[in-house]
């Protein structure tokens, strides 16, 4: 049972490995936060933010998360950035969604500029490309739909330890009630 579980692990993240060949553009993606619910007010007052058009999340049992963002400050790319995840708990399926982390100010953008490990907890569904999310960790609750790409709506409770995240499911099928760890890397231009 645990090599089927490894072997499905492995052929979803090859599905979602090559779906960031063909993401979205930066601008495109930055462009579907701006006018999406709450999060296009967060554009006026933060410092910065990191962006990243597609993240596949694949997972049975265990699953895991990859993406590559760009991070801006004051509207110019600053660096790149690639978020990893590990989950363990119920959980089958696959999905892509966009991300945005936005940083408060910059000691939030150094934080997360020097490396930032978060333990948390999920419970998500998506089904093609509507989705709703909670999700509880070390940078705070937060709770979310979306109806995918080209009508999302976010929600949030606002900046937590100086970051504010949201996310637009692209689609997929996957039901969570996980728990996980993300980790960014942080690389200037």
């Amino acid at each position: 049972m645990q090599a089927f579980k490894l072997a499905a692990l492995i052929l979803l993240l090859g599905l979602f490995g090559s779906a960031t060949v063909v993401a979205d553009s930066y601008e495109s993606t930055i462009q579907v936060f701006r006018e999406a619910g709450q999060s296009g007010r967060y554009f006026g007052d933060a410092y910065g933010y990191a962006v990243f058009p597609t993240i596949g999340k694949g997972g049975l049992g265990i699953g895991a998360a990859r993406g590559k963002g760009r991070v801006y400050v004051d509207g110019q790319p600053v660096g790149e950035t690639t978020m990893t995840q590990l989950s363990i708990g119920f959980q089958a399926g696959g999905q892509a969604y966009s991300q945005i982390i936005f940083f408060e100010d910059e000691r939030a953008f150094q934080d997360f500029a020097s490396g930032n490990f978060e333990f948390g907890a999920n419970a998500s569904a998506v089904a093609i490309t509507a989705g709703a999310s909670a999700t509880a960790g070390s940078t705070g609750a937060s709770a979310g739909a979306s109806g995918g790409q080209n009508d999302a709506t976010t929600a949030s409770r606002g900046y937590y330890r100086g970051m504010a995240i949201f996310t637009v499911a692209k689609g997929g099928l996957m039901y969570e009630a996980s728990v996980s760890g993300q980790n960014f890397s942080y690389r200037p231009l």
